[in-house]
């Protein structure tokens, strides 16, 4: 069988998952309108609505331009204004800090499901916290001014050098969305060392990996991770794992991972977990001090723009593990650049639930908000709907983030009453990722959550992570189905994938998508044949990053996202696109979510075969299975409704042509979803 490709939503479930390259499509939400546009040169501005200091700008140069200043190849360059960001991160946030210092940077909220219990805390727990310095540094851990941030991050980043973190020591963090996330980012920022974000879920094997991957010198880690709709796991298994005598002083000795220095840990179990006999650990807490927080920060030597100051996996750790290398330009210049398309500032509250161990909280969340003076808001560590509504009505957040499963969460919410529809009314914009979300998703989002204005963004973790992004002023059509056109300093064209010239198709024509441009990453560390596999020069020496996705441009710049290049099933030789199918299926009443997948044939060689998730309260006849949903539950009495496998087919003969139609159609209650809400 064909491995199955990425997940499609209709809008429970996120539209896709992660394939060889960790790409992802998002939609933002913005107010900006038309000003004026031209020919060859498109122009669109703030309109009538203030910016602050100056209004924003947008222009993008359109090359292999025809008679009527469109285009005539799928090649297109963005926009040159504004100018890229020439700073190192450090640089540039000392900058809004001094510009925003009593300003709001960071708000840290404690889970509804996983409440504070005080009274639980052990002696130990007590100890630690009577000595705690950072409470003394920043009074409130919960609310942190850009004033605190800054003092925290220095303070912190003083107590990683005195134990030996330097300039290009790959620091793993496994922590939920807090404070000691963010500050921690700084923090190791202002030191050159390279922060390392690792999936809080990960088991024992998948952080040993990760570590040896890449010679990992220090690892911060939480005594407990929490999880999304879990009880919060103990972290003590894993641990002992990497270092068998956690109660001895001294060097640390990991006989899985020997380059491992130091393990800081983060006492997040409210004294649930003994950590009083782990001198094998530093705690988390004992790295600020206050009379450092006004000190300057020294790295052991200048920091550039071009250091590498990122490190992404964007696949599994424990087989083939890919980790994108990423730049303070590039990872600094995106974030500054979707907050700028957002119109972001220093009044704007940002909730955001994804994870910052994934690009979609740490650089379109935390570096889009901190690059403009916004406030970041954390409603939990891990994602619970009910916290982040709260948070949003309580905090007067003016946008919102997250995928389908996070948006249709909330919507549920709402419909049961049990979260009050009113508080909302300070909504303007947001992130919601997925390729292509359905209008009647983006209705309810905009009637119910005052959230208008729904935009794509398109980008993939290698490209740090957006290269496409439309505007709310786009029509409607636009919005819905492509992902925009470039941002600035980016260039994309459409090719041929197995021709090696790499000249750009004509427009209109599908192809693999191939992005260059300040976003794309050095390498995948330590990995120089998979990086040559996607990272290619032309003839000109111009880098470009081969996407693996398919696509197609308008003449306008548009891009299209079509599907994966290697997803295509090949049915009697013809090429047939499971995306196609899937976005047929998603309008279907009944369907909830689908994956197309190719399924082996002796007279084919391949036919199409789909797994369908049934909506809620909605049953469902015999599978190619023999597999009945819902009988003896809802039933055809339900409150729902009824579908077999034949309506299925049906459904894709009347509006596609028959060779789409799938042989083999399967139901599934779910699908497996990534820490970060993906499929």
């Amino acid at each position: 069988m064909r491995k199955m490709r990425g997940i499609r939503g209709n809008p429970s479930f996120p539209l896709r998952g992660v394939g060889t390259k960790s790409r992802m499509g998002f939609r933002t939400i913005s107010t900006r309108s038309l000003h004026s546009r031209r020919p060859s040169i498109f122009k669109l501005s703030s309109g009538n609505r203030e910016l602050g200091s100056s209004s924003r700008v947008f222009s993008c140069e359109l090359r292999g331009i025809g008679r009527r200043g469109l285009l005539t190849q799928s090649y297109c360059k963005g926009p040159n204004e504004p100018p890229l960001l020439t700073q190192t991160i450090p640089e540039h946030f000392e900058g809004v800090a001094g510009e925003n210092w009593d300003g709001l940077a960071v708000i840290s909220r404690a889970s509804a499901s996983h409440p504070v219990q005080t009274g639980r805390q052990n002696e130990a727990s007590k100890k630690e916290a009577a000595r705690n310095e950072a409470s003394q540094i920043a009074p409130n851990l919960s609310r942190l001014t850009y004033g605190d941030l800054h003092h925290l991050s220095n303070s912190m980043a003083m107590g990683l050098q005195d134990r030996g973190v330097r300039k290009g020591d790959r620091v793993a963090v496994s922590l939920g969305n807090g404070w000691e996330f963010a500050v921690a980012s700084y923090a190791i920022w202002k030191l050159g060392a390279i922060l390392v974000p690792l999936n809080p879920s990960f088991n024992a094997p998948q952080v040993i990996a990760a570590l040896t991957h890449l010679d990992g010198a220090h690892l911060i880690i939480g005594t407990e991770t929490n999880l999304p709709f879990k009880p919060s796991r103990g972290n003590m298994s894993l641990l002992k794992e990497l270092v068998p005598d956690l109660t001895s002083g001294g060097n640390l000795q990991s006989p899985t991972v020997p380059s491992l220095k130091n393990l800081f840990l983060v006492d997040n179990s409210d004294g649930r977990i003994d950590t009083s006999t782990l001198r094998a650990t530093i705690p988390f807490l004992s790295l600020f001090n206050k009379s450092t927080s006004s000190m300057k920060v020294t790295p052991d030597s200048p920091l550039s723009p071009d250091d590498i100051i990122n490190i992404q996996f964007t696949s599994g750790t424990t087989s083939a593990p890919k980790a994108a290398s990423l730049t303070h330009r590039s990872i600094l210049n995106n974030g500054f650049q979707i907050g700028s398309r957002m119109d972001l500032t220093p009044k704007d509250i940002i909730c955001c639930p994804p994870p910052l161990f994934h690009c979609f909280g740490s650089i379109l969340g935390y570096m889009a908000t901190a690059t403009h003076g916004s406030t970041i808001l954390f409603p939990a560590p891990a994602f619970d709907p009910a916290a982040t509504l709260l948070a949003v009505q309580e905090e007067k957040a003016t946008g919102l983030y997250g995928v389908p499963t996070m948006f249709t969460a909330y919507l549920e919410l709402l419909s049961s009453g049990k979260i009050s529809r009113e508080g909302f009314q300070y909504l303007r914009t947001g992130i919601a990722a997925g390729s292509s979300i359905p209008s009647h998703l983006m209705s309810r989002l905009t009637k119910e959550l005052n959230l208008d204005g729904l935009t794509i963004c398109y980008g993939m973790t290698e490209t740090s992570p957006v290269s496409c992004m439309t505007f709310p002023t786009d029509p409607l059509e636009k919005r819905l189905h492509t992902v925009g056109r470039l941002l600035p300093h980016v260039e994309a064209k459409i090719v041929t994938p197995s021709n090696s010239s790499n000249d750009p198709l004509p427009i209109d024509i599908k192809g693999e998508l191939l992005i260059s441009g300040y976003n794309v990453m050095t390498s995948y560390f330590n990995s120089p044949t998979q990086t040559a596999a996607v990272l290619q020069p032309d003839t000109h020496g111009q880098i470009w990053m081969r996407t693996g996705d398919e696509a197609v441009m308008d003449s306008e710049g548009y891009v299209s996202i079509t599907g994966r290049i290697k997803d295509l099933i090949i049915r009697g030789g013809e090429n047939i696109h499971p995306l196609e199918i899937e976005d047929c299926l998603l309008g279907m009443p009944g369907v909830s979510a689908v994956s197309v997948v190719g399924l082996p044939d002796e007279r084919y060689g391949e036919v199409v075969g789909v797994f369908v998730v049934p909506c809620e309260g909605w049953g469902a006849g015999a599978d190619d299975l023999g597999v009945c949903w819902g009988v003896g539950e809802e039933g055809k009495e339900g409150k729902g409704g009824w579908i077999e496998r034949e309506d299925v087919r049906e459904w894709v003969r009347g509006k596609l042509s028959a060779h789409l139609v799938p042989k083999y159609v399967f139901w599934s209650k779910d699908f497996p979803k990534t820490a970060s809400g993906k499929k």
